[in-house]
């Protein structure tokens, strides 16, 4: 999910692997695996990105939460009522 929309911001922003690698400070293979979905990458990482992007950091973030869950539980269904609950949860912290 992060990934493939990461690459999308990339492509729009006219940015080849490198550019965004040099503005990183890390190697274009490190981008190219983190598109990939082969990399996961930290909460730093997702607020660089947002900068070096012009992207919206909650939308970056909540696509690494969901990549997280995914990879934590496999179980399509145990993940969706997971991602429910906490959506749940979430939304009765913002009422509160």
């Amino acid at each position: 999910m992060l990934g493939a929309k990461l690459k999308e911001l990339r492509k729009t922003k006219g940015l080849y692997q490198r550019h965004l690698a040099a503005a990183m400070d890390v190697d274009t293979a490190f981008i190219s695996k983190i598109e990939n979905e082969e990399k996961r990458i930290s909460v730093d990482h997702i607020l660089k990105l947002s900068k070096v992007l012009d992207a919206d950091y909650a939308e970056l973030l909540s696509l690494w939460l969901a990549d997280k869950l995914k990879a934590a539980v496999p179980d399509s269904k145990i993940a969706k009522k997971a991602a429910a609950n906490l959506n749940l949860v979430l939304s009765n912290k913002e009422c509160a």
